[in-house]
Formats: C-alpha cells, structure tokens, sequence
C-alpha cells in the first residue's frame, strides 16, 4: 500500500495499515473509510450498533489487546469516537 498517511475507521477507529485491514464496497473494491471488521460488501456488519455500544466494544477490545486499563480505553475511545464520520 503507498498511502503516506494512516487512515482510521471511521466507525471503530482502528487504524488501517494493510489492505486487509479495509472493509469492501458492494462491488469488491476497498474501502477506505471503514475497517474490515465494520464494512463489507458496502454494508455496516452491525447496522444497528450505537456509539456508546460501539464505545464499549473498542474499550473491551483495547483492553484486552493493549493490555490498558478499561477506564484509559473508555477515555480514549469517548474522546476519538464521536467524531468519526459514522457517528456526526
């Protein structure tokens, strides 16, 4: 990937480095916006989730990954979060 910036999903905020990382468009193509994890085939894997449950999954996720306590996760995630182009 040539990119000279990281992209973040604007759903989750993971950061997006590897072409695998990215979700997929209805016709297969990526798509920068969003994770693999949020968006495939140009549709939200979990179309009903609120951004506080969205909140609360990255704050477990990171958690557990990082290895950081919930309550430094949450605080990321609230300030990062809402301002994504999911949740405006």
């Amino acid at each position: 990937m040539n990119r000279k910036y990281m992209n973040f999903c604007q759903s989750c905020g993971m950061p997006q480095q590897n072409n695998g990382d990215f979700g997929t468009n209805a016709d297969g193509s990526k798509n920068y916006d969003y994770c693999a994890y949020c968006y495939q085939d140009g549709t939200f894997i979990e179309p009903d989730i609120s951004m506080q449950e969205m909140v609360d999954k990255c704050t477990h996720i990171m958690s557990e990954m990082k290895q950081i306590p919930e309550s430094e996760a949450r605080a990321m995630n609230m300030q990062f979060i809402p301002y994504l182009k999911r949740w405006k």
